[in-house]
């Protein structure tokens, strides 16, 4: 192995420049600033697909690959090393017997299973009823298949995965026992890719080396893998005597067809297995392979909600302006009139709405403790979903890198537990009148209420498993709901100041926080009136389970934000108003 020579300090930041000045020109360059590169493979070299958990859109709980009988590599199978959360996502990848050479077209024998026991068999028209699906990887890429839209002939619809099997109108169950599949490849111009190109200084091309890659330049890049799952009734004779990877005659899955079903499941029947692979150039680049994967199909859909809710955050901000800028400026302006001026308190029976509470507003409000801890927390959350969102839509959590936006959202939050011992603690010194006593325990409570809560929810949902799991228009429509929650906990809190309730703190907080109880309730419509499928009491308690801390979570972070606003307009209300 080459040893790789020291960079000099001068070689290491002009890299770095460039890397930063084509980040900004380059979007698809930025995008993989985070840790990954091309692995190049030259013709002939071995390709190995590996295989993720069993999902299905209908049950919400992931199943290993094995536990289907399905074809084992030859060695055993061998789990992937994985992340925090990949671990966190459900996601277990593990070896498969999916294998190619480059640029070699091949239709290959896998195996024939013993037969099938009835338990077994029972198990996989159970998932196939399920609607589970299998989630191959190559090179990082989940495979895709195409399925034609029905409601817009012409047009086919793009999703990850392809089904285990299919229920026939007979109420047979088959199996999809070969898949087609398609790699996309791409020879970089002029033998290098884009990525390559910022790397290859002078002073660095001997330190960089891509994984199968060669110093000439030659090799391909995987840019795309597609698959068409397939039901056939293999001929017997074809498969007489065939081992793992033997050769299978074209005719042998000619009758390949998607619409057309014939291995079917039953009790005391074995399965055969088989595959055909076909390489086929692209043009589409490495840096740019992810795009089929992120790109928005419903962009217009987003942008008329936004559009509607910018309108919502206008008509609010306008009321706003009406508040402060005509009904309270008078309003303080009558108050000077009566002897603010002369530095002399008004008389009570000159005063009249939010002023007869000037006295009582920043009175310790009920259950103190439990007020600053929860803003703690929603603050410490609302930072931890905008930092994570911006970093994510800069591109600094590559698909490419799976489980990196949960693994990076639990590092951001653990980064923060400053922010909400912070505020906890500062807002329990306003509310005590500058008295800090006790802040010890309101920081500790801070660091554990909301880590508590999930705690207890992971606890009671640890014995049936997990997963769920999408950006686009996120960063924008959390800058509306922060603006929204702020506009309507400032109202309210001002019309309850007109009518001499000086009760200000849960209000402001309830205001905007309340907007978890339709959170809750949509959760609870969709579970009720469109999750028919879901199966089982056991995916319903997980559903119900995750959507109740959901709600806890949107309730901390938009009622810290009603309060912060709230405060800020409480303070700068009653900053002119001078008591006896």
């Amino acid at each position: 192995m080459a040893m790789a020579t020291p960079m000099a300090p001068r070689s290491t930041f002009a890299i770095f420049l460039i890397l930063l000045l084509r980040s900004g020109h380059s979007p698809a360059a930025a995008f993989y600033l985070p840790g990954s590169y091309p692995h190049r493979y030259r013709p002939g070299e071995a390709l190995a697909a590996k295989v993720n958990s069993l999902t299905s859109p209908s049950s919400k709980l992931p199943f290993p690959y094995y536990s289907l009988p399905f074809c084992a590599p030859q060695g055993g199978v061998n789990r992937a090393a994985e992340s925090l959360g990949e671990l966190l996502l459900g996601d277990r990848i593990e070896t498969s017997p999916y294998r190619f050479s480059m640029l070699k077209n091949a239709t290959a024998f896998l195996c024939r299973t013993d037969p099938l026991p009835p338990a077994t068999a029972d198990l996989l028209m159970f998932r196939i009823d399920d609607a589970y699906h299998v989630n191959l990887l190559l090179d990082t890429l989940p495979v895709v298949r195409y399925v034609k839209n029905l409601a817009a002939p012409g047009v086919f619809v793009r999703s990850t995965g392809f089904p285990v099997g299919v229920r026939a109108d007979d109420g047979e169950y088959y199996v999809y026992n070969h898949l087609k599949l398609t790699v996309l490849v791409n020879k970089p111009r002029n033998g290098t890719t884009r990525a390559e190109a910022l790397m290859a200084t002078a002073d660095a091309v001997e330190l960089i080396s891509f994984a199968g890659g060669s110093k000439d330049g030659g090799g391909y890049t995987v840019v795309g893998f597609e698959v068409v799952p397939c039901s056939v009734e293999h001929d017997a004779a074809a498969i007489k005597g065939k081992k793992m990877y033997d050769e299978l005659p074209a005719r042998a899955a000619a009758g390949c067809d998607p619409s057309v079903v014939g291995m079917r499941v039953r009790a005391n029947r074995p399965l055969v297995f088989s595959y055909e692979v076909a390489f086929v150039e692209s043009g589409v680049e490495w840096p740019s392979r992810w795009d089929a994967y992120l790109e928005m199909g419903g962009a217009k859909v987003h942008w008329f909600s936004i559009l509607n809710s910018i309108v919502v955050v206008a008509f609010l901000a306008a009321i706003l302006l009406v508040i402060l800028l005509r009904t309270v400026r008078r309003d303080l302006a009558q108050y000077d009139e009566h002897g603010g001026e002369a530095g002399l308190a008004p008389q009570a029976d000159e005063l009249a709405g939010w002023k007869l509470v000037a006295g009582d507003v920043f009175r310790e409000p009920a259950h103190p403790v439990l007020l600053c801890v929860m803003v703690g927390d929603g603050v410490r959350i609302l930072a931890m979903a905008v930092a994570t969102i911006l970093f994510a839509a800069l591109g600094f959590m590559s698909p490419a890198s799976r489980g990196a936006l949960v693994t990076g959202m639990l590092g951001i939050y653990l980064l923060l537990g400053f922010a909400a011992g912070y505020a906890a603690v500062r807002l329990w010194k306003t509310v005590r009148h500058g008295d800090s006593a006790g802040w010890k325990r309101v920081a500790w409570r801070a660091s554990c209420a909301f880590p508590g809560a999930g705690f207890a929810v992971f606890t009671a949902l640890n014995c049936v498993l997990w997963v769920y799991y999408v950006f686009g228009f996120l960063l924008v429509v959390m800058a509306l709901l922060v603006a929204v929650c702020g506009e309507v906990s400032v109202v309210l809190t001002y019309m309850g100041l007109c009518v001499e309730d000086w009760r200000w703190w849960w209000r402001a907080f309830f205001a905007s926080g309340s907007v978890a109880a339709y959170t809750l309730g949509y959760a609870v419509y969709y579970l009720v009136f469109d999750l028919h499928s879901l199966s089982g009491p056991v995916s319903a308690a997980l559903y119900v389970g995750y959507s109740l801390l959901m709600a806890l979570a949107v309730m901390l972070a938009t009622g810290a934000v009603g309060l912060a606003a709230s405060f800020a307009f409480v303070y700068y209300l009653f900053s002119a108003v001078k008591l006896d």
